[in-house]
């Protein structure tokens, strides 16, 4: 830990979660960095697995009471700091009038091949469209108020939901997108012009529900080489951070396999990066300069370690970003099902250990 560091911790006391969080992602002094998991409620957990028995996964996803008690699962599980929406990128995407089923990733019936199917789509408002999604979201809020305990919205962004929608389903190198982008480029264009309309909007709404903070997650975008990035997908993220109230709540940027592109991420306006285990955390801090915040970036293999030895991943992780504008401590990707419960717990104990010295891994 820094010298600066040092000071700024001192100087700010002790922060409830919510405090530390959004201090983070605006870039403010901190007493440490926050700490929360993506796909935190997921298979991994057994009372996850019994609150699941028997019903589908949109179902659960519909399911106000069921998908408000998942999403609380981690604070108390595994001291996670935040809680994120449980929900799926592809809940908002029945409204624009496509068939979409899980088995267990998303599936298209009809995948997307036409200008004619991408003006068939539609934009509805979410209040209407999605209406669990924001029930969901304010009984959280309300039940994490009193605990301080900050809340997070996500939506996919139009880049990897295209490619599931022109693909039909998930794929190692997403040919048919590929073939789009180069064959019918105003296509590729049209729908993500229509699929930005529906996350601006569709983020908004979740603000509006009582979100604190909102992650686009682009899965895929890292399929493209930096210049192919720039063009299809530099300008919906920049437009997304530009239409989303960011006032209300920070923008994180996820971008899955994205090192190579994290100058062009830069470039988006977001106001956290979240990277995956890829990127060097030092070299990504000194390139961003102040200009963003960063989260992550533990690999979530990685959770399979001893307690000591997630505790010095931990440490190593955060000296690593100590000279970034903020920075939240997560994974690289989302915990996994056969991710060890006590290595989750290990984690978010190593995180809170950095405000006493971080030595206590035994």
């Amino acid at each position: 830990m820094s010298g600066a560091a040092a000071t700024s911790r001192s100087a700010v006391g002790e922060l409830d979660p919510t405090e530390r969080l959004l201090r983070s992602c605006r870039g403010e002094p901190v007493d440490r960095p926050p700490v929360w998991l993506m796909r935190q409620a997921g298979r991994y957990l057994p009372e996850y697995r019994k609150v699941r028995e028997g019903v589908t996964f949109l179902e659960m996803c519909r399911d106000v009471e069921r998908a408000v008690e998942v999403s609380l699962q981690p604070i108390e599980l595994v001291g996670s700091e935040a809680v994120i929406l449980f929900s799926d990128i592809f809940t908002p995407i029945p409204s624009m009038g496509v068939d979409v089923d899980f088995q267990p990733g998303p599936t298209i019936a009809n995948p997307i091949r036409s200008l004619d199917q991408v003006k068939a789509l539609r934009v509805a408002d979410p209040l209407e469209a999605t209406p669990f999604v924001f029930e969901i979201l304010r009984v959280l809020r309300a039940e994490l108020e009193s605990r301080r305990i900050p809340l997070l919205g996500f939506a996919g962004a139009p880049f990897t939901l295209a490619a599931y929608l022109v693909e039909g389903r998930g794929s190692k190198d997403f040919s048919s997108l590929k073939r789009m982008m180069y064959a019918a480029p105003e296509t590729l264009r049209a729908l993500q012009a229509v699929l930005t309309e529906m996350v601006v909007g569709y983020l908004n709404a979740q603000i509006e529900a009582g979100a604190q903070a909102v992650q686009l997650f682009d899965t895929w975008a890292g399929l493209l080489a930096p210049a192919e990035y720039r063009e299809w997908v530099l300008p919906t993220h920049t437009e997304i951070a530009q239409r989303v109230n960011r006032a209300g709540a920070p923008l994180i940027l996820y971008v899955n396999n994205g090192a190579h592109v994290f100058d062009e991420m830069l470039e988006s306006g977001a106001d956290v990066l979240s990277l995956d285990w890829r990127v060097d955390v030092a070299e990504a801090a000194r390139r961003a300069n102040g200009s963003a915040s960063l989260q992550g970036n533990l690999d979530p293999c990685a959770l399979q370690q001893s307690r000591e030895d997630i505790f010095a991943s931990v440490r190593r992780i955060a000296e690593a970003a100590a000279a970034a504008r903020g920075h939240i401590l997560n994974l690289g990707h989302g915990c996994l099902p056969d991710t060890p419960v006590e290595g989750v717990r290990a984690f978010t104990d190593a995180a809170r250990a950095l405000g006493e010295g971080g030595s206590r891994g035994a």
